[in-house]
């Protein structure tokens, strides 16, 4: 068999199960079954018994009889069977909840059985749910020293294709395959003492030790991230290389004036370090294609607001594209404070801007008048034009998709430089992976005078204190957060809603002598901006929310956030919302409110938010907690697809790939001396990359 035949040929598939294995696995021809990696292998040698079994088993392998086969209601249409299994030394129960009938079927009392799968305890008793079984000794059982188990699904089981049966195939391929081609630069393999391909993909199967299968894993985990690597630092080198940029050489008056003028602080050194990487970007002749990380309150703004300054002091205009219309009215806001007396034209156009001012607006933007433009999803409307965009600025990248931001892209030629912010920093593995074709700058320290937030625990029970300490900072001059997970009650979800804890707040902080609003994403942008400027003001004292309020709403007098339920948010999310205090002088507090009873998880969620303000240590803790897949939308985006490598537990790998990739670049940027790579980059040029469309 030779790796890009079909896999309906190979012996034991047929159409059938042809069909299964494309549609449940993604495996079409016999190149995609050798790649389906199992996840775990058992040894054969260490069997189990049943009184050996103890809580810390993962999964074992028992071979004993079955006997007194039941069959109960679980719901409509649904049955639970259940089978006594014995080896001698002990009992357990066997139980299926799907594919009952077929299972009913092949088991016979009396006849010695292999079974596979996780022990739990229930009711007192060992059981094992949906094990792998098979009649030991058969003719088509396994004859290796270790036993691959692979991820399967229950259409598969029901179709014969569960662990065991993927494993009889995978013997078969290996054992006839041929035609396997070496992928890495012999240097690579040298260098790292790796096992040539071949070798590699016939042991990540059926190793004949540990040690091999070891050797076996670290090859093909180094080939994946080889070439993910590849494919980003190729973009990013081609892009370097042929995409023409505007050159802003010049730095003019209204960047020098704003300098001496019209700074409110002293820049801190990593907002000077940013603004010189990104002025080298702008004035190199290339597309700056570049990622800005800094910290919730780190001064982004600042030096994407000095970038638009260098844009306008070459004859083009630049907009900001926020995610909702209060960050983008609050942005507007800055920017006409921070830029009177310059003489620039700065515009708002958001959704709910009447319809006679959006036309004013755009008409203005196309002639040239307006300079800067700050706006949400309405500025990539096909009759939004530019007279000459030269920079784009989108912020918290990761709330827009990759369709919305290129049509910004694509409002001018050449392509404007694209400036891309996040407040939530983002882990130096996925850095190195995901956004390597970005180049990254990152805001490392905050300004002066701002003190870390402090953050503390507390439950149910402590409620009443937590409320006395908000009088306090209320009685002092401060104002309050208090942010709820959701607007109404859900049936499904035991959270406090948003109308409940209003009702609540109020009780504690009654009416003349306090006053509490009320901000959701139900509410009007007339309203939503009604009440912010109200809170802005100090004319309300409590803002009770929803998570609208976790993006860039910025009032230096509020120095408390109340986050009720706590543990139903993420970390990152966590670390935002606390971001909207500790943005002025004084002394700012985060007070997590949660249940009693906590999973691990939440435990662990909630000890980092306490131990730590750094928002990259926060960022790692959530990589490791959550996996890259679920962070940044990059599950959606399919650029995390790894079949064996993982960015969380593999950095090292990470890390000694990317260098090669970049050396062997270095010293052969056309890949002339490496034919295979060179046809590797020309199959992958179709592919989009999560970085490509900033």
């Amino acid at each position: 068999m030779q790796p890009g035949d079909d896999i309906v040929y190979l012996k034991g598939v047929g159409p059938s199960r042809a069909k299964v294995l494309a549609a449940e696995a993604g495996i079409h021809t016999c190149g995609d079954l050798l790649q389906y990696f199992p996840f775990r292998h058992i040894d054969r040698s260490q069997q189990s018994t049943i009184a050996s079994l103890h809580d810390e088993n993962q999964y074992v392998v028992l071979q004993g009889t079955v006997s007194n086969m039941q069959t109960a209601s679980n719901g409509p249409r649904r049955e639970r069977l259940t089978v006594d299994f014995s080896d001698g030394t002990g009992s357990l129960q066997l139980v299926w909840f799907q594919g009952t009938k077929w299972v009913r079927e092949k088991l016979k009392p009396g006849v010695k059985y292999t079974v596979m799968g996780k022990p739990t305890v229930f009711n007192g008793q060992w059981q094992m749910t949906h094990p792998e079984l098979e009649a030991a000794g058969a003719a088509t059982d396994i004859h290796q020293p270790f036993l691959p188990v692979y991820p399967t699904t229950e259409k598969m089981k029901h179709s014969g294709l569960g662990t065991r049966a993927i494993a009889r195939l995978t013997e078969t391929l290996v054992g006839s395959l041929g035609g396997i081609d070496e992928t890495l630069p012999p240097d690579v393999i040298e260098r790292y003492r790796l096992l040539d391909r071949r070798e590699a993909l016939k042991a990540i199967h059926y190793p004949d030790s540990q040690q091999q299968l070891d050797a076996a894993r670290t090859r093909l985990k180094f080939e994946e991230l080889f070439f993910m690597q590849l494919d980003y630092q190729w973009a990013h080198s081609e892009r370097q290389q042929h995409s023409a940029g505007r050159v802003f050489a010049t730095v003019g008056d209204h960047f020098n004036r704003f300098y001496s003028e019209k700074i409110p602080f002293p820049l801190t050194g990593a907002q000077k370090r940013v603004i010189r990487e990104i002025r080298e970007d702008m004035r190199s002749g290339h597309q700056m294609n570049r990622l800005l990380q800094g910290d919730v309150g780190s001064g982004k703004t600042l030096v994407a607001l000095m970038c638009m300054l260098l844009a306008i002091d070459n004859g083009s205009q630049a907009c900001l594209m926020a995610p909702t219309e209060i960050l983008a009215t609050q942005h507007y806001n800055t920017f006409l404070r921070m830029l009177d007396g310059l003489g620039l034209g700065v515009e708002l156009l958001i959704g709910s801007v009447r319809p006679a001012d959006k036309k004013r607006i755009k008409a203005r933007i196309a002639a040239g008048e307006t300079h800067i433009v700050i706006g949400t999803h309405a500025l990539i409307e096909d009759d939004v034009t530019f007279r000459d965009l030269g920079l784009v600025v989108i912020d918290e990248q990761h709330r827009f998709g990759v369709e919305q931001r290129s049509k910004l892209w694509a409002k001018a030629t050449p392509p404007p430089h694209v400036l891309v912010m996040t407040a939530t920093p983002i882990p130096r593995t996925l850095a190195m992976t995901v956004y390597g074709d970005l180049d990254c700058s990152v805001i490392d320290e905050l300004p002066p005078g701002r003190h870390p937030v402090r953050t503390y625990h507390r439950t149910e029970p402590r409620r009443p204190l937590v409320f006395s300490f908000l009088k306090k900072q209320i009685d002092a001059g401060r104002q309050v957060y208090v942010v709820y997970p959701l607007i109404h009650e859900s049936e499904k979800l035991d959270l406090k809603d948003l109308i409940d804890g209003l009702e609540m707040v109020q009780s504690y902080f009654p009416r003349p002598q306090y006053h509490v609003s009320m901000l959701h994403g139900g509410l009007t942008a007339e309203e939503k901006a009604f009440e912010m400027q109200r809170f802005k003001e100090g004319k309300t004292h409590i803002m009770v929310a929803t998570t609208v309020i976790e993006v860039g709403v910025d009032v230096p007098n509020a120095t408390v956030m109340v986050i009720e339920n706590a543990e139903h948010f993420g970390l990152s999310q966590l670390h935002q919302l606390r971001g909207r205090v500790g943005r002025g002088a004084e002394q700012s507090y985060c007070i997590l409110m949660t249940k009693d009873s906590l999973s691990y998880s939440s435990q662990e969620r909630i000890r980092t938010m306490c131990s730590t303000t750094d928002g990259f240590q926060i960022a790692e803790a959530d990589l490791r907690l959550r996996g890259p897949g679920d962070m940044q939308g990059l599950q959606q985006s399919g650029v995390l697809d790894l079949k064996i490598a993982s960015i969380v537990d593999d950095e090292p790998l990470v890390a000694a790939a990317r260098n090669e990739v970049r050396d062997l670049l270095g010293a052969d940027p056309t890949l002339s001396g490496h034919p295979l790579l060179l046809r590797y980059i020309e199959h992958s040029k179709n592919k989009t990359l999560w970085s490509k469309i900033s």
